[in-house]
């Protein structure tokens, strides 16, 4: 079974290296951010399980940054802060964390807790988020709000693959190489016409959610709504 993938937020370099040391000893694969966007950048390169969120970063706050992500992806999030008064925790649970643990902290309890969340991650419906957009993991499907795009297998995999770089230009040779497999030299017209297909099926430039085409050769999904 592949090792779960787990993101741990937090500026403190010594709680960074103590609990990265802990989930690596019980069999977790670690991903470090110091910053909100440091941690925008490992989500947009890494299918994470499992997020442990700070709330004093150096570049923004954790409920503002706990807000945006569950908006865009279904993962699950575990506070650990210093912010650990009832207040706090209402806060950073009511903004969408699955969980809270003020420090100090026993370092058994946050790894009992994390493996916690992993199974019960596990259980879930795992999707990928772009705005309305929700692309779910183990049927294949597209949701475009309630309703069903109807994706042929290759259009939802080069959505899928643009949900995960929501935002950026990604060059057609790169897509195509994921997808198919092979040099796009081999058939360009394949992934042209299956965006063409993707892009009518999400309403084209009247659509919530859109992809744009570069020219040069690149694509780009991102959503409307705020």
């Amino acid at each position: 079974m592949k090792e779960p993938l787990v993101l741990l937020v937090e500026d403190n370099p010594h709680i960074m290296d103590i609990n990265t040391a802990a989930l690596t000893m019980r069999g977790c694969r670690v991903l470090q951010a110091a910053t909100v966007q440091a941690c925008r950048e490992q989500l947009r390169l890494h299918d994470v399980e499992l997020i442990v969120l700070d709330i004093l970063l150096p570049d923004g706050d954790g409920l503002t940054l706990c807000r945006e992500i569950k908006e865009n992806y279904d993962i699950p999030i575990l506070f650990l802060s210093a912010l650990g008064e009832n207040e706090d925790i209402i806060q950073g649970l009511t903004a969408g964390g699955d969980d809270y643990l003020p420090k100090p902290y026993d370092l058994n309890v946050l790894v009992a807790r994390v493996e916690a969340r992993l199974r019960a991650g596990q259980r879930m419906r795992r999707c990928v988020h772009c705005g309305p957009l929700k692309l779910y993991l183990l049927s294949s499907k597209a949701y475009l709000g309630e309703r069903d795009l109807m994706l042929t297998q290759k259009e939802f995999a080069v959505a899928l693959y643009l949900a995960r770089h929501r935002g950026q230009t990604v060059p057609a040779d790169e897509l195509y190489q994921e997808i198919w497999q092979q040099p796009m030299a081999d058939n360009p017209q394949a992934l042209r016409m299956t965006i063409s297909r993707l892009k009518q099926k999400l309403g084209d430039d009247d659509a919530p959610v859109v992809i744009t085409s570069y020219r040069g050769g690149g694509y780009c999904l991102e959503s409307r709504l705020p």
